[in-house]
């Protein structure tokens, strides 16, 4: 699908992936409604790629919250959904009300925004949708168990929609450790020397050539499909590798 000239929404454009692949799109020449909750950020990259800001904070009521930002969105080509919540810790001492809001934020949100945009697409048929997961989804992370539910939620969501929509592109993305102030958020910096953090321009520029050629699935690095293969293949192994490399 070409970008230029088309019309994307990016959820979680104020940092991180979402900001880096609002750069990314507005030099191919897409024209950006840009989703975040941090309004000041959310302005000044609006600000650099002439995009259009729509502050909205995706843990507030899920459903009418989706509803008013497809409405305010309006026709939407291709939807980028780089949004996302983490929170690292044992799952006993994680509280209902954070749970939520990663499952709503990650998950639940996408899924309401995508059901509320698609009829556009499926009746212009045309369109894309992307979907920002992580390796934790496919892998499973220690002390990061819903975190990884969503992300997985999120693949199985692109996989079944890829059946169901022959005119309409679908691609998720699978980042590993990138270099964002996601892990400040999540309340425990990412400390391990390997592997080392990949800039987010760089899954923004794989997000922007997975839509132009209609990628199904893009890994970044590359190399992480590896360990998903082998998770795939052969659990055990992986398990026994995970315990004996992963983090104490």
């Amino acid at each position: 699908m070409r970008l230029a000239g088309a019309r994307v929404l990016v959820t979680g454009a104020s940092s991180g992936i979402g900001a880096a692949t609002a750069l990314e799109l507005s030099a191919r020449g897409a024209r950006l409604v840009l989703s975040g909750r941090d309004e000041e950020a959310l302005a000044g990259v609006a600000a650099r790629t002439g995009g259009e800001a729509l502050p909205a904070d995706l843990s507030d009521g899920t459903v009418d919250r989706g509803a008013d930002l497809a409405v305010r969105a309006g026709r939407v080509d291709v939807l980028v959904a780089c949004a996302g919540e983490g929170w690292s810790g044992p799952l006993a001492r994680m509280s209902g009300g954070t749970a939520e809001r990663v499952i709503a934020v990650n998950l639940t949100a996408h899924l309401q925004l995508t059901r509320l945009l698609l009829p556009g697409m499926i009746e212009r048929g045309r369109g894309h949708l992307v979907y920002v997961a992580s390796i934790a989804g496919v892998v499973g992370v220690r002390e990061e168990a819903v975190y990884a539910a969503t992300k997985a939620g999120l693949l199985a969501f692109a996989e079944s929609l890829r059946y169901e929509l022959p005119a309409v592109g679908v691609t998720a993305v699978v980042p590993g450790v990138v270099d964002t102030s996601f892990f400040a958020r999540r309340g425990r910096p990412y400390t391990r020397r390997r592997p080392a953090p990949v800039p987010p321009e760089r899954v923004a520029r794989a997000i922007a050539v997975a839509v132009e050629r209609g990628r199904a699935e893009v890994y970044v690095p590359a190399w992480l499909r590896l360990p998903a293969r082998l998770h795939g293949a052969a659990p055990g192994v992986f398990r026994v590798l995970a315990r004996r490399f992963g983090r104490p």
